[in-house]
């Protein structure tokens, strides 16, 4: 008789311990399995967050700089003088307290300039970008806006609000998830005197995808250059859009998007248009980092720019489902501690059971290494028909394990975020994407992985427990029998 044919006898001779070895076994590989897997798809999750999210770059003019700049302009005009200084405007005015002088920027001193953003858009590794004008409050001319009845207007502007943008795909309202199309389609780069409106201005208007809507200064209304607008598409918000300022004239409904060079049109400015910020999308979030050092060699006045690195909000979401990928190794690692102890624990108790037998084979000459390696045959059978059957069961298992620690992660985001709220900037809506649809695969990389960890716990623990018994001649143990 062979190894395997005693070994095959000894399995079945014994159904209880072989029943409970087997089970141990593929529970071990079931979480094997399942912490591997998590883990990888942790870091796909990851992956998918950072590209909902866009990975990119925002640029805003650096208040600081505006002061100072403002103050070099001021410190060379002679006193008492009144006017536009570069775009620094200084104007006297009298009081019942005596004179005062008002100091304001034109569009041009604020603005961000065109050529600086397509510098830093000609670097490598930004796919596209964007360009978004100040919230403009221009005079509604042939239409209505949303009104609260119950709301003092005489302090209001009376106005809607214009946002141009040079590619509205990249607005801020939109890459959170805030905003999205009812009907129609989002302005792009190509189109001239458009504008997207919000579904409550629409319905108050009776207007759709086709009209044209129409708008002027909102300084004079009745002598303004009257600019019109084709409606290419219509909006609607998850949540409010947070106002620039009170009244009703920056409420979200009043909101219009419109193309880059609209509001300065229909604002009437003499002073060139104000571009407020630049968006800037990577295209491998894989190398942030090295874009982010290629933009900063940028030939642009630097000064005049606050560099905003959108990989904050990226981070704090990667730093919580890296959370995930640690506790899935955490996971795998008291898998494995505890599957030693256990296995262990069963291979002694198997031992004990084949008292008699392991004496009578050691005095009949057997080695102590042979008897071992008949054991580990046995265990190594058994062990093999778990292993089959986890990699069987593994892909559901895998799936409810990941979800669950994914959902664990997404609370302690959820709790993280509510200590840190008023802390940290955040997008208008926190988009759920990043949690949705979560792949877990078991592999057949994985599945190797498993195999060679179970089957090293098994030779460890076999080898462990047979030490109680090599340590022992047959006299001991027959001496124990009786």
């Amino acid at each position: 008789m062979n190894s395997f044919q005693m070994a095959w006898r000894s399995v079945i001779r014994k159904p209880v311990k072989s029943i409970l070895l087997f089970f141990v076994v593929f529970m071990i590989s079931l979480f094997f399995l399942s912490g591997m897997a998590s883990r990888n798809a942790s870091i796909a999750t990851q992956n998918k967050t950072k590209q909902a999210v866009g990975a990119g770059f925002l640029i805003e003019a650096n208040e600081a700089n505006k002061r100072n700049r403002a103050d070099e302009i001021l410190e060379k005009k002679t006193e008492g003088e009144e006017g536009n200084f570069d775009g620094v405007n200084v104007e006297k005015i009298e009081t019942n307290y005596g004179t005062s002088w008002r100091v304001s920027y034109d569009n041009s001193f604020q603005t961000i300039l065109i050529h600086d953003m397509e510098k830093i858009a000609a670097v490598s590794g930004i796919s596209e970008y964007n360009i978004t004008t100040a919230v403009t409050a221009v005079n509604p001319v042939d239409f209505s806006r949303i009104e609260d009845d119950d709301v003092d207007q005489s302090s209001d502007l009376l106005c809607v609000s214009l946002i141009g943008n040079k590619d509205m795909a990249l607005d801020a309202n939109v890459l959170s998830g805030n905003v999205t199309m009812k009907e129609g389609r989002m302005i792009t780069e190509e189109d001239v005197d458009v504008c997207v409106i919000s579904e409550e201005l629409a319905a108050k208007n009776n207007l759709s995808v086709g009209n044209r809507i129409q708008f002027n200064d909102r300084r004079d209304i009745e002598n303004g250059t009257v600019f019109g607008a084709e409606i290419v598409g219509i909006y609607r918000v998850q949540q409010k859009m947070t106002p620039v300022m009170s009244g009703d004239t920056y409420r979200s409904e009043n909101i219009i998007f419109t193309d880059l060079g609209f509001p300065e049109k229909a604002e009437g400015s003499t002073s060139g248009a104000l571009y407020e910020k630049a968006y800037f999308k990577v295209a491998d979030v894989n190398q942030y980092d090295e874009i982010k050092k290629e933009i900063q060699k940028a030939d642009i006045g630097w000064e005049r720019y606050d560099l905003i690195d959108n990989n904050g909000n990226i981070d704090k979401m990667s730093k919580n489902f890296n959370d995930l990928e640690n506790v899935s190794q955490i996971l795998v690692i008291v898998v494995a501690g505890a599957s030693l102890i256990i296995l262990f624990l069963v291979f002694v108790f198997w031992m004990k059971g084949r008292v008699q037998e392991i004496g009578i084979l050691l005095a009949l000459g057997t080695p102590k290494i042979k008897i071992l390696g008949q054991i580990l045959l046995e265990a190594s059978m058994i062990a093999a028909a778990a292993l089959f059957l986890s990699f069987t069961a593994a892909p559901a298992a895998s799936d409810i394990t990941a979800d669950y620690l994914v959902q664990q992660q997404v609370q302690k985001a959820t709790e993280q975020s509510v200590l840190e709220e008023g802390k940290v900037a955040k997008n208008a809506v926190d988009s759920e994407e990043t949690v949705t649809g979560v792949s877990v695969a078991v592999t057949p990389e994985l599945m190797l992985y498993d195999w060679f960890g179970v089957a090293l716990l098994v030779v460890i623990s076999v080898g462990a427990a047979g030490i109680l018994i090599a340590r022992k001649n047959p006299k001991d143990i027959f001496s124990e029998i009786s």
